[in-house]
């Protein structure tokens, strides 16, 4: 079931779940992600960025790859396709192309410009009853091309943006895009807390929070932090690393010379397997097993 992410949002948010962000980067990728959300029951936001849609073809070839194989393998879980990171044009490019959830990432802007942007988009996005995520402090690492050392935005920066008309909110606590490296000191939970607490003492809402760079955090990290409000976990670095890993494998026991392994379909299948396993894995750890 293709939809909006409204209430799948809310209701990991109100239950203290996360729904699994799992980027896609083409049909294997694809194909994985919705088996295993099929396979555990769980609702899937399944996120492009500007980058793998150019991959691809465009946005438009990115969602229907997403909605053709949704229905190929007759999946009956909640799934969104949503723009991850996307500047203002990706967000126009992405809506015409039929997503259903949109991420505006204006968090290397300055303050003003972020909250400006974020109002505009807010209006033309909920006219077609899409769901929007914004960006406030920058998510340390590099994803698609974009690198920042990682800020945490103040509890007053927070709010304003909060209150631009955003549905989500990713938030900077200390967590990063890529690779984590060994002298990480771990994630802010601290302000977390004061960014759940804020948000509802001044909206009067349980607003779902969004953890960028989820791949490689502890568990018991990600799951304190889903306690304190975060709604969804982003996932893609973790997918390579295993996507990779499963083919080196494949080649070094020389079992890509073995028969007809040459064929792409099935040199790729076991990174594909991969993906799948991996999938299953983050969504037993976010609590979002039977949860469609």
């Amino acid at each position: 079931m293709i939809t909006n992410g409204f209430d799948m949002l809310k209701k990991a948010r109100a239950e203290h779940y996360a729904v699994p962000a799992f980027n896609v980067n083409n049909l294997e990728w694809a194909k994985a992600i919705l088996l295993a959300c099929e396979e555990m029951q769980s609702p899937v936001i399944m996120q492009v960025t500007g980058g793998a849609a150019k991959y691809m073809g465009n946005f438009k070839v990115a969602h229907d790859l997403i909605k053709d194989m949704h229905d190929a393998l007759g999946i009956t879980v909640p799934v969104a396709i949503h723009l991850d990171h996307g500047n203002y044009q990706d967000v126009q490019d992405a809506v015409a192309a039929g997503f259903t959830s949109i991420m505006f990432d204006g968090s290397a802007l300055p303050l003003d410009e972020n909250v400006q942007k974020v109002k505009a988009i807010a209006n033309f996005v909920h006219d077609d009853h899409l769901q929007l995520e914004g960006e406030i402090g920058t998510i340390g690492g590099e994803e698609d091309g974009v690198i920042a050392d990682g800020e945490v935005a103040s509890l007053g920066d927070t709010l304003r943006l909060a209150q631009a008309g955003v549905d989500s909110l990713a938030v900077g606590i200390g967590n990063i895009h890529g690779k984590y490296p060994s002298n990480w000191t771990g994630l802010k939970l601290d302000h977390l807390k004061a960014i759940a607490e804020m948000i509802s003492d001044e909206m009067g809402i349980e607003m779902p929070l969004v953890l960028h760079g989820g791949s490689g955090i502890p568990d018991d990290q990600i799951q304190a932090a889903i306690q304190l409000g975060i709604a969804k976990v982003n996932v893609n670095t973790e997918g390579q690393l295993a996507f990779h890993q499963a083919i080196r494998d494949f080649v070094l026991s020389n079992k890509d010379l073995e028969g007809k392994n040459y064929d792409p379909r099935k040199f790729l299948q076991p990174g594909t397997d991969a993906i799948q396993a991996m999938c299953v894995d983050r969504i037993t750890v976010f609590g979002s097993l039977n949860r469609a």
